[in-house]
């Protein structure tokens, strides 16, 4: 771990003071640009956990559709790692389209384009008459029920890098419960 100072611009209130900042080594992921006119995922903030992740083409979804949008991405994982592929907050309060595997899991051993599994949760039945023409668009706001287009350049997921544990797993004749066992489970703590 490295221990970095950095200081606050100057006018806010915290101008001119000093904080110490912990930042761990980091992760260097080599990655192939494999589309014309992708960006690399990049960070919005420092600290942020996930990168966003922008998609490389158009993509339309109709209500209830599901599709691989291309990222253009090719990414070489060490071994012991794996991308977390999540949704971004944003998107899915703003409009009904959902990442279907969340999260999705890349492996190190996969090497072909990253796509993102993307499903439109609006129902044809949902569709208000004003709207069946309509196509919305990821800045659309309200949640709006319908088709949606994904442009080339829009950030559709976030990407995390995290390691992996590899684990043995051994039969036994009966479960030593190394925990107890608080039975439940499905909605058993409520809701």
């Amino acid at each position: 771990m490295k221990n970095l100072n950095h200081q606050k611009g100057e006018g806010g209130i915290f101008s001119r003071q000093e904080e110490k900042t912990i930042v761990p080594e980091q992760l260097i992921v080599d990655v192939e640009i494999c589309r014309p006119h992708v960006t690399l995922p990049e960070y919005v903030h420092i600290g942020d956990a996930g990168m966003d992740v922008r998609a490389a083409e158009d993509v339309e979804l109709a209500p209830g559709e599901t599709v691989l949008v291309p990222t253009g991405l090719k990414f070489d994982l060490p071994l012991g790692w794996e991308i977390q592929v999540r949704p971004r907050s944003g998107l899915s309060l703003n409009t009904p389209l959902r990442l279907a595997n969340a999260p999705g899991t890349i492996d190190s051993g996969f090497k072909d384009e990253l796509h993102i599994i993307v499903h439109n949760s609006s129902c044809h039945c949902q569709v208000a008459e004003e709207n069946k023409t309509a196509i919305f668009n990821v800045k659309s706001k309200g949640n709006k029920k319908g088709t949606y287009r994904i442009a080339a350049g829009d950030r559709i997921a976030q990407i995390l890098f995290a390691p992996v544990h590899q684990t043995q797993i051994r039969p036994v004749e009966k479960l030593q419960e190394h925990s107890p066992n608080r039975g439940g489970g499905f909605g058993h703590s409520g809701f």
